[in-house]
């Protein structure tokens, strides 16, 4: 229960800290409005859709441990100051899981925590670095309305993006079905988060022994 208590709080801190980079993001490329609306603070009732910031995020949660930021900031595309301003503007979502990532190493790169020992607070911090990392593969796929593809869009024609994202509620449910139901898309997926997170000098099996614990209810 302690490790559930712990990543869930933290996983709702990361979403806003997520849509806090597309906010400020947007800010500095031009659109004031995000400023208006009140998206420039970590506060979690800003960042709310009903599909997109509950529904699916626990879902993936809960069933999967995959990390799916599930904020929502409504950005004014048309007072941005160029396609590069909302490319950037998509990206810095992901820019803040991969920063959040690299704070939650810390401890274990300062020697504070061992990686190799079970304790506690080493499986829920490897259990959130895999969700960051995951959050960051899995929001920079070009499927509507993902960051990757909200990235790519700019550069799209008009009608063609416009018809894309009127599939987009499709598209993600397809892309759930494909992670749980397609073998070689779920292990090409996790393969790639348990590499990175290897390389960051985290075991991936704290990481899962952290994911167990979650799942206290099981």
């Amino acid at each position: 229960m302690e490790v559930f208590l712990l990543v869930t709080v933290a996983w709702v801190f990361s979403v806003c800290l997520h849509e806090f980079g597309h906010a400020a993001v947007a800010f500095k490329g031009g659109d004031y409005t995000v400023q208006e609306k009140g998206y420039l603070t970590l506060n979690p009732m800003r960042y709310t859709h009903p599909v997109f910031s509950l529904v699916m995020p626990l879902v993936f949660l809960l069933l999967g441990g995959i990390g799916l930021p599930g904020g929502a900031v409504y950005i004014n595309d048309h007072l941005l100051r160029s396609r590069g301003w909302r490319t950037a503007t998509s990206l810095a979502g992901p820019a803040m899981n991969i920063l959040l990532a690299l704070v939650l190493c810390l401890p274990f790169w300062l020697g504070v925590l061992d990686s190799e020992r079970a304790g506690m607070i080493a499986r829920a911090l490897a259990f959130l670095i895999q969700l960051q990392i995951s959050a960051v593969f899995l929001n920079l796929l070009p499927v509507p309305p993902l960051d990757g593809f909200q990235a790519l869009s700019p550069w799209l024609p008009p009608e063609v993006r416009a018809k894309l994202l009127e599939h987009s509620t499709v598209a993600i449910w397809v892309l759930f079905l494909v992670m749980w139901y397609v073998p070689a898309a779920n292990h090409a997926f996790w393969s790639s988060v348990f590499a990175v997170t290897h390389l960051l000098g985290i075991s991936p099996e704290l990481g899962l022994q952290g994911w167990r614990d979650y799942q206290f209810w099981r």
